[in-house]
């Protein structure tokens, strides 16, 4: 691995809950433009009017594949643009891995003592080989035994539920690289779905079957307001599979909803759901999470989820402002929570009965007074700071340090609606032992890598 080095710097984070121990730090941030292409090819444009190779949204998610390699998920696509309200202004889209090289490069001359480099090297196409039900729109770069998933939101059968495989709408929200480096896991809004994927080809490669009592909608539409409506049990709508974490020998995946169920308050409600999943027999258990942050007097969705070791992860949290939204930015966080001693959630139902057996959380670190410190103002944060990872360890004044990178969703819009620049960005914190308050951090381990 190759050691970088630079001077130690604190930043003052202006939290409480943070005194008792160092605070990580911001050491460099990066971006790629917002409306630069990908290379996928498809360069047609889409029902929308937008290119279908435009490159956007890139921190939807986002995973370290060990070395200087990221892979980064956009979500399904770019739906800013008013077309068709009946499906939400969606477009078939094609959902995709974008394969990054990130290098911090030291930066003796500041403010922050490194810069960050990213660089786009690969675009992979999501597809299945069995057949897909699509509405009236199939992706043009469809072949035989090659069913490309889309994010058009009437691709669906209006006689399954929201669960059902057979789904070509793939709405991608967290995405996680196998112990191996050669299969990526992915979650998604609509099912909500966990597919494991190849990396190398895009071909989906198992599915991942959740508890439908639980999980799905059973009354399905175009539109998300008539989905969310129509159901009084199931994921809420835009608001499904939001995140997801791997533990750091790569055999559990975790899964984390956006917001809570329907049953269990709905979007805006405190009780959420965490889903653990065994890798190799599919078995699944659930755990809840309370998203109210008590200084705030007001529960949050909930972003990203990312595994310090086998029960304790933090997580992300946050609110809808900030640049891209036209406003200023108030509550972006991570919090640390250990599930080791959480009771298994899976037979239980409804905020009060869920947040009985929610386990104590600890703030990590306040993003926003983190970036405050480091002279962002609260309108230049970026609004959709979803995607979360490990990278590689580097060297701090001898001492090994982690780092933790943030990726924001910029919606593919290179300008917001006032002209101001809104890029794809790459916030990166070091971090030490001191800074998770006794908890033993495991870095995943890779094998083999794929050549780019």
């Amino acid at each position: 691995m190759k050691k970088l080095f630079l001077k130690s710097v604190v930043l003052a984070m202006g939290c409480a809950a943070l005194a008792a121990h160092a605070a990580p730090t911001l050491i460099a941030t990066g971006q790629l433009p917002g409306d630069a292409t990908d290379l996928s090819g498809q360069s047609a444009l889409l029902e929308n009017g937008v290119r279908g190779n435009l490159l956007g949204g890139l921190g939807s998610g986002l995973a370290w594949a060990g070395g200087t390699t990221f892979v980064a998920l956009p979500d399904r696509g770019p739906n800013a643009t008013e077309w068709n309200a009946a499906v939400d202004n969606t477009s078939s889209w094609i959902p995709r891995l974008q394969t990054l090289t990130i290098t911090l490069s030291p930066n003796p001359s500041g403010p922050l003592p490194y810069t960050l480099n990213a660089q786009l090297t690969g675009t992979t196409l999501l597809w299945s080989k069995e057949a897909l039900v699509y509405g009236p729109a199939v992706p043009a770069a469809n072949k035989r035994h090659k069913h490309h998933f889309s994010g058009r939101s009437d691709n669906f059968s209006s006689a399954a539920n929201s669960l059902s495989s057979s789904n070509a709408r793939l709405d991608p929200e967290g995405i996680r690289v196998s112990r191996n480096g050669r299969k990526v896991f992915i979650s998604d809004e609509y099912g909500p779905y966990v597919y494991e994927f190849s990396r190398e080809t895009g071909r989906r490669l198992r599915v991942f079957e959740l508890p439908a009592s639980t999980f799905a909608a059973t009354s399905l539409s175009a539109m998300g307001s008539v989905e969310i409506s129509g159901n009084s049990s199931g994921r809420v709508a835009n608001k499904g599979m939001e995140g997801l974490a791997i533990s750091p020998d790569g055999k559990t995946l975790f899964g984390f909803m956006q917001s809570p169920l329907i049953q269990d308050g709905g979007d805006g409600g405190r009780a959420n759901r965490i889903v653990k999943i065994d890798l190799a027999t599919g078995a699944i258990s659930q755990y809840a999470y309370d998203n109210f942050i008590p200084a705030m007097n007001k529960a949050y969705n909930s972003s990203e989820i990312l595994a310090l070791n086998s029960h304790e992860f933090l997580v992300l949290e946050r609110d809808g402002k900030g640049l891209g939204d036209g406003s200023a930015a108030v509550v972006k966080q991570i919090w640390k929570v250990d599930l080791s001693a959480a009771q298994d959630v899976s037979n239980l139902s409804g905020a009060t009965a869920l947040l009985a057996a929610a386990p104590a959380k600890t703030l990590f670190l306040d993003v926003r007074a983190a970036l405050n410190a480091a002279g962002f103002a609260d309108t230049q944060i970026p609004a959709k700071l979803e995607a979360m990872t490990f990278g590689p360890d580097i060297m701090v004044d001898g001492q090994v340090k982690h780092t933790l990178y943030l990726a924001n969703d910029n919606d593919f819009l290179a300008t917001t609606a006032a002209g101001l620049n809104n890029p794809n960005q790459f916030f990166v914190f070091a971090f030490d032992s001191q800074d998770l308050g006794g908890s033993v951090f495991e870095n995943q381990r890779f094998g083999k890598t794929l050549p780019r």
